[in-house]
């Protein structure tokens, strides 16, 4: 018979696997009528709590990350660090957006190094790659808010992104706003597409058809939020609302805004995604949605920590965490 994994337990109690996680690891925010049922699945179930290995193979999670000079990346990384002391790690960041980088040098040095697990974060890694890192390597390994068709045979964690992208619509629909922009990622990026279906089932909630001509794709750094910003504000019907899909695109909505005299919020409402130190930090600060990056970079170590408990665990585990909207003052009614 095959064992008990994280899952199981959450399916008998009837939560979620973080919640799961928290239980077993003794972390607080978890009602006692909660933990009981947890507690009651695992006993039921005979689960072996998952510990951090004492001994561990090599005692290295490799993280593996598109770059390190964003505040969505720098977010990522401290919470993989904390993870990796709390499941009795060391951490190793390789960044694969320097100019000297090549894939299959990087795992030639982790086959004579080793590496307990992987986590990747990479936006452009397609199935073959992920393929060689699997056959080649034979360690556990995790997809950080992964692109693409998800392949079922692969642990991943991600967020709730088609939820975001309704709580932002939705947001800007019940302010007033009826012409909304929408600047996108790449579309090759699953987290795109389902942030722009949530767009598009919020105005089908409101009864309100959405003008194509307002959604715009780049990438997620602000020289593409600026000149799709641009793009948007230079129409003659210009939106009064731009939704972007990360906070680094808003804060290119807003520069594009400042050069057309276009004020935030009284003639322009933007809302961002991820949550990042950034938002504080522009004026006026950045209503978002948040993605609980930390958590997300929490969970893979773990899932790389009970695989190698138990081998059988977590392979081909799905976890999304919940986002939240988080209220600034870069959102107004319509002027």
């Amino acid at each position: 018979m095959r064992r008990a994994t994280l899952a199981d337990v959450a399916a008998a109690a009837g939560v979620s696997v973080p919640t799961v996680s928290k239980v077993l690891s003794g972390k607080k925010h978890v009602s006692a009528a909660t933990r009981d049922k947890v507690l009651e699945a695992v006993r039921a179930f005979g689960y072996e709590t998952p510990r951090p290995p004492t001994t561990p193979r090599v005692g290295i999670v490799d993280l593996l990350i598109d770059g390190l000079g964003s505040p969505w990346s720098q977010v990522v990384v401290g919470g993989a660090e904390k993870a990796a002391a709390r499941w009795g790690f060391s951490l190793v960041i390789t960044s694969s957006a320097r100019p000297d980088f090549d894939l299959r040098r990087w795992i030639g040095i982790m086959r004579k190094r080793g590496t307990d697990g992987i986590v990747l974060v990479l936006s452009r890694a397609n199935a073959e790659e992920i393929r060689a890192i699997e056959e080649l390597l034979h360690v556990p390994l995790v997809l950080l808010d992964p692109v693409g068709q998800r392949d079922p045979r692969l642990s991943t964690v991600g967020a709730t992104n088609w939820n975001g992208g309704v709580l932002a619509t939705t947001h800007l629909l019940e302010l007033g706003h009826t012409r909304i922009g929408f600047i996108g990622g790449p579309l090759d990026v699953q987290c795109t597409l389902d942030r722009y279906e949530g767009y598009l089932a919020a105005h089908r909630t409101f009864g309100i058809e959405p003008d194509p001509g307002l959604t715009r794709y780049g990438d997620f750094l602000v020289s593409g939020g600026k000149r799709n910003g641009a793009e948007l504000l230079d129409r003659d019907d210009p939106p009064s609302a731009v939704f972007a899909g990360s906070d680094l695109q808003a804060a290119g909505v807003y520069q594009a805004a400042a050069e057309r005299g276009v004020r935030v919020p009284g003639e322009l409402s933007v809302v961002g995604f991820d949550d990042s130190p950034l938002c504080e930090t522009m004026s006026p600060p950045l209503t978002t949605v948040r993605q609980p990056l930390d958590e997300m970079a929490n969970e893979a170590v773990r899932l790389i920590s009970e695989e190698l408990t138990h081998p059988r665990g977590p392979a081909g585990t799905r976890i999304e965490l919940a986002t939240t909207l988080i209220l600034r003052a870069s959102t107004a009614p319509p002027g």
